[in-house]
């Protein structure tokens, strides 16, 4: 180590132990005029000594409110008596208030000590102890403030999101970081595009929630030392502690109470269900109509084609390029996508360009681009140059945005998309501070890069009109183109005293810069983790307005809590359709093509599907950096059909992975699209009732469905699909062989019907082909599932259905199946249908008012005769049996 290097190291070193003695040194809080009712408590909390100032201004009056909002949410919150430091704005999160529960019917025990203050939650029925904060003095000052409680030896806690980490989370010397970032390659240890902060933990057998209601940058530490004993700490950099403790005592549990805290999720569209296809770098429309082409040729279902940004007039939003991407090539594009019943998607990308002078005037018009603190319009740059931000908090922003959007996707005049994808909303930006000249920098940096050049011929499309031909005469040609609780005032914004670990460095890299200034006063600084979800906010509302009554699309890269908002269209609360990607061109992960990421996805899923109420989840099939292999982009085409969202997409540095390029990744597509196809009814339904009452059904870990079993705890490469369809995916290269799960309980092979019975032990399944993937199907449970596949939901909707009955060890099974429109946000007439097996007799019940012509084609009653050995109601009827009405038939 050099001298230079050495000293460094050693006044890092000194800086370190000088922090960690002044926050050992804090005083606390003593607590006073406490006020208990049945169902809350409040008090005054007044620092306890002499202010310790570690990282900014000891605040030395504060209150405490806790509330027995229901029987099983606690919370328990702490702010400043003067109100002055940052809370959430409701215009981003409407938390709930008020106090339904009382303390002598609540699942969970508040105690506190008086001085110095420190609280306690524990279970009510066992008074075990799950969080505890007497350890270390809670300290809160101008830009820092610190809770930590204690927790059992190496504990088994989940969460704390947007990552790339383990599933279970390490418990020494690990640290979560919330500051939204646009890194690539989904480095280890390091914050992402998305915050999600609240935790699940598991102790035998039960579960139990914490969620913290704090937007600011921060550190969320779970370490244990000889001293300090196992704790979880939070360390950030502003707001306050708004904590809710949610009683479980499920891990569903937990993910319910807290929708009840930040909202339901969102009912997507059925044709969302579809194989999805994009890739950055497709030169022009004609390439579009080429990629459309090849997969029917190849016979692959394609349900929705995408757009990156290389639609966009020199990466300006709500442009196109008039060379490469015409407005009437791309409106005869989409059309002829819709009349084959596909769909199109952009992408749409935050900043406004200043060099898009129609989008940039319109926007200073209104007075919605985000300012300095001396009042200027603060611009940096992005793919187009230079760049300014929408300011989400200014009541014009919503005008502004449906402006742009009612008019660039215009079913008339424009372009008639069906869901735009949110981009670079981390927010982005490649101008590094302080940015004094970004036109400038703009320029010398590539900013925005050069377009492809023009082609003039591409491959016979015979399934698209004359004009999409290569050598026609109406292809384009090359033309010259010309309360206050606003945040703590006093506080440096830039460069605050304490630093978290933000895997970028300061707070100003790769981003726009905290101190920016948001209508009401609020500092970026407060709002950079919530600047996404304001864009989505605007961004649903101006679909709604588009489309009214229709199910919003809405891809986003950054994301937060969810919302809950008052629909504009209907008199009720309507979540956002946000769909999260686990990896993409910056998206919940710029992942690659290497097997480490076809495994992280999986994990990705599960966490934000189950745990943070965001179920429409997927990856990038196939890894959107690098160059895939054609094994691995076989396995991760078959994987990613058990995705909720299923898409394949790659950078423009990667070369063209579409499913067609390879026989074996064609072969293993069709099987894997076949498959999904004929269960996305299932998986339909599972997602509705999660939009009624928020319990995780979609993607589920296996402690989800068996809590009780130890050895599902750190099971991060197996998941359930639905509560019934336990998947097992091969999940190392060049390998035909998988050793997986089976909890004690009776399965049966998805493919084969062949009884399984669990032993709570890992069994090893040979010869599993590149097309292949081990699925089982839970004891207990009918799966409807249409009888084939198709090459788009809606002929898909009009198949019949045949019903897997798969019984439990006690000869019984159960399922059920909703049917609707596919995509209105209220349908006018819906189909709650529910089977029930006992006794060898199937009975149908439920309300039938969705009208269909699908019946009920056969019933398969499995592990009767050791495989698909079921009898079809043809065999014994004249006709199927239509979905209109129930009944009962021996099978």
């Amino acid at each position: 180590m050099g001298r230079p290097l050495q000293l460094v190291c050693q006044l890092l070193a000194y800086t370190t132990l000088a922090f960690t003695a002044s926050l050992d040194s804090c005083p606390g809080y003593s607590a006073s005029n406490v006020r208990q009712t049945s169902n809350s408590l409040t008090a005054d909390l007044s620092l306890a000594g002499e202010a310790c100032n570690a990282f900014g201004e000891d605040i030395s009056d504060l209150k405490l409110l806790v509330e027995y909002q229901t029987d099983s949410r606690l919370h328990v919150k702490i702010y400043d008596a003067a109100k002055q430091v940052f809370q959430i704005p409701e215009h981003f999160l409407t938390l709930p208030s008020g106090a339904d529960g009382t303390s002598a019917s609540s699942s969970l025990i508040f105690t506190y000590a008086a001085s110095p203050f420190s609280f306690a939650v524990q279970r009510a029925d066992t008074k075990e102890t799950l969080f505890n904060t007497s350890a270390a003095n809670l300290v809160f000052e101008s830009q820092y403030i610190r809770l930590r409680t204690s927790l059992p030896q190496d504990p088994y806690i989940y969460g704390l999101g947007e990552d790339s980490d383990p599933f279970r989370r390490p418990t020494q010397n690990y640290s979560r970081t919330f500051w939204n970032v646009g890194d690539s390659f989904l480095p280890a240890g390091s914050n992402l595009y998305g915050i999600h902060p609240i935790y699940v933990e598991m102790r035998d057998g039960q579960a139990h929630g914490v969620f913290l209601a704090n937007s600011d940058g921060m550190d969320i530490k779970i370490n244990s030392t000889e001293t300090e004993g196992q704790y979880l700490e939070y360390n950030a950099l502003g707001g306050i502690f708004d904590l809710y403790f949610l009683a479980g005592p499920t891990p569903s549990d937990v993910s319910q109470q807290y929708a009840g805290i930040v909202g339901l999720p969102a009912e997507v569209a059925y044709w969302t269900y579809g194989f999805h296809q994009c890739k950055y770098g497709w030169p022009d429309v004609y390439f579009l109509a080429e990629v459309v082409q090849n997969y029917s040729d190849a016979g692959i279902p394609l349900e929705v084609l995408w757009t990156d940004i290389d639609y966009m007039d020199r990466r300006r939003t709500w442009t196109l390029d008039p060379d490469r991407f015409p407005l009437p090539k791309m409106q005869e594009l989409v059309d002829y996508l819709h009349e084959r019943n596909m769909s199109y998607i952009v992408m749409v990308d935050p900043p406004v360009a200043l060099n898009d002078t129609k989008s940039y005037d319109n926007a200073l018009q209104k007075d919605v681009l985000l300012k300095r603190a001396n009042g200027t319009v603060f611009v940096a740059t992005m793919w187009p140059g230079a760049t300014s931000w929408v300011d989400w908090l200014h009541p014009n922003a919503q005008d502004f945005w449906d402006s742009e959007v009612m008019s660039f996707f215009s079913g008339d005049t424009g372009l008639d998309v069906d869901g735009i994808w949110i981009d670079m909303n981390d927010p982005a930006n490649f101008c590094p501070w302080p940015c004094d000249d970004p036109v400038g920098y703009a320029a010398t940096h590539g900013q925005p890069p050069a377009p492809p050049d023009l082609r003039t011929t591409w491959p016979e499309l015979p399934g698209f009109p004359a004009d999409f031909q290569p050598n026609n005469t109406n292809a384009a040609v090359k033309r010259e183109v010309s309360d206050n609780m606003t945040g703590y005032p006093g506080r440096d914004l830039l460069y605050p005293q304490y630093q978290i670990n933000n895997t970028d460095g300061n707070l100003t890299a790769n981003t726009i810069w905290p101190d920016l200034v948001h209508y009401g006063g609020y500092a970026h600084y407060d709002i950079h983790n919530l600047f996404a979800q304001g864009m989505i906010t605007a961004t649903r509302s101006s679909l709604l307005d588009r489309r009214p009554g229709i199910r919003p699309f809405i891809i986003s890269r950054s994301t937060c809590r969810r919302i809950r908002e008052l629909d504009r269209t209907l008199d009720r609360y309507a979540m956002t359709s946000i769909t999260l990607m686990c990896a993409a061109d910056l998206f919940q992960g710029d992942n690659a093509s290497l097997w480490d990421h076809y495994r992280i996805s999986i994990r990705q899923n599960m966490e934000f599907a189950s745990m943070f109420q965001i179920p429409t989840v997927g990856a990038d099939v196939c890894g959107f950096n690098l160059a895939t292999t054609e094994t691995l982009c076989a396995r991760w085409a078959v994987l990613g059909a058990w995705y909720p969202f299923y898409r394949n997409h790659a950078d423009i540095s990667a070369p063209n992975q579409e499913f067609y390029l390879w026989p074996l990744v064609t072969e293993a597509a069709k099987k894997a699209i076949k498959t999904r196809m004929q269960l996305i009814d299932y998986f339909y339904t599972q997602l509705h009732y999660q939009t009624l009452d928020g319990i995780p059904r979609t993607i589920l870990p296996l402690m989800y469905v068996y809590p009780s079993d130890a050895n599902t705890l750190d099971n991060e490469l197996q998941f359930f699909f639905g509560p019934s369809l336990l998947v097992s995916p091969v999940t190392e290269e060049n390998v035909t062989t998988v050793e997986f799960y089976l909890p004690k309980d009776i399965f049966y092979d998805f493919f084969t019907g062949e009884k399984v019975t669990g032993q709570g032990a890992m069994v090893t399944r040979n010869d599993v082909d590149y097309t292949d993937i081990p699925v089982h199907i839970r004891g207990g449970s009918i799966i409807p599932m249409r009888v084939d596949g198709a090459n788009n939901t809606k002929l898909l909707r009009e198949l019949d259905f045949e019903l897997l009955i798969a019984p439990d060890l006690n000869g019984n099974a159960e399922g059920r199946l909703y049917l609707d429109d596919g995509e209105s946000i209220k349908p006018t007439a819906i189909s709650e249908i529910n089977f029930t097996y006992s006794g060898g007799s199937l009975t149908v019940n439920g309300t039938f008012d969705f009208q269909t012509s699908s019946n009920i084609a056969s019933i398969t009653v499995l592990g009767r005769t050791g495989g698909y050995g079921g009898a079809r109601l043809g065999s014994s009827s004249t006709q199927d049996r239509p979905l209109t009405e129930g009944f009962t038939v021996s099978v």
